[in-house]
């Protein structure tokens, strides 16, 4: 009977040290897991900003005709259509066009396997832009990777204060101005199927209104102002719910039409102020160059006839 206990005493504790060697192993596993995940998060961040960098200084720079060179970016992958910039954000990245919307989606610039992926136009739009709407694509990252950043304009004081962006092209430059922010489902077909709106984007502008987060206004009024308005789409994944995107809308404006726009308005400014002055030329804006100097009598514009530099 004694040799029994013994024996059970000796079974029990054999028992309570395997449970605790494997308790020890799956923490230990645990922890080595933890540490990996870590690390490969970090190279996954690492290899995505470090791609980054080496792109951002081929950023095309805009000549004074408007266009900008590529032919760096083109050298690295002819697919390269496109250069994006969101102001107030760290979204400042070349765009590329695939076959599929599945080419670049965990696919670098240079061609490699990266989970960061690209940011990639919809393999439906037409890589020069010339769509009504054009929608591009860009993982979700933390610190502010790839299109990140966009969850920023939820907050409506960061909406109102940052509208700004530019999208260059080979041959041409846009100015973007933020329209609309939205959350909704990746099944989406009112911003995920950009080619129904191939003959105009009034229904497109409609669902914006109705299902925007936050709205500008004043890019709306622009936009109803136009003839041939353009919208520019960003997509990223987002948490609200299961399949949830955050979507962020842009008008798209010619550099070249805005600059023109602009210096249109400003002679008639300049004609309209002289005739109501008697003669007298004033300077149509308190900003950038002024051709005529605000004048108080014909006497104060001597010696500055057209006030330049004033």
């Amino acid at each position: 009977m004694g040799e029994q206990k013994s024996i059970s005493r000796i079974f029990l504790s054999a028992a309570d040290t395997l449970v605790n060697l494997i308790a020890i192993l799956a923490l230990a596993l645990a922890g080595m897991y933890a540490g990996y995940a870590l690390w490969d998060n970090n190279r996954i961040y690492s290899a995505a900003e470090d791609v980054r960098s080496d792109m951002i200084q081929w950023k095309p720079v805009i000549d004074e005709d408007g266009g900008a060179s590529f032919e760096e970016l083109l050298a690295v992958n002819p697919d390269v259509c496109a250069w994006v910039t969101l102001d107030g954000t760290s979204i400042d990245y070349p765009v590329l066009q695939g076959e599929t919307n599945l080419t670049y989606i965990n696919t670098d610039v240079y061609g490699n396997f990266a989970l960061a992926g690209s940011i990639f136009l919809d393999s439906r739009n037409s890589n020069d832009f010339s769509d009504p709407y054009s929608l591009l694509y860009g993982h979700h990252m933390e610190n502010s990777g790839m299109f990140g950043d966009l969850d920023l304009y939820k907050d409506e004081a960061f909406f109102a204060k940052n509208t700004t962006g530019t999208l260059i092209l080979p041959g041409q430059v846009y100015n973007l101005e933020i329209y609309a922010c939205l959350v909704i489902s990746a099944s989406d077909q009112a911003i995920f199927e950009p080619e129904r709106w191939q003959a105009g984007i009034d229904g497109l502008l409609a669902y914006a209104e109705k299902h925007a987060v936050l709205l500008n206004r004043q890019a709306s009024k622009k936009i109803a102002a136009m003839e041939q308005p353009q919208v520019l789409g960003f997509s990223t994944c987002a948490t609200e719910f299961t399949d949830a995107r955050t979507i962020i809308l842009a008008v798209m404006e010619s550099r070249a039409a805005d600059q023109e726009v602009n210096e249109n308005e400003e002679d008639r400014q300049i004609v309209d102020n002289a005739d109501a002055g008697g003669g007298i030329p004033v300077c149509p804006g308190s900003s950038g160059f002024c051709r005529f100097r605000l004048c108080d009598s014909a006497d104060s514009c001597k010696g500055n006839p057209e006030g330049r530099g004033s």
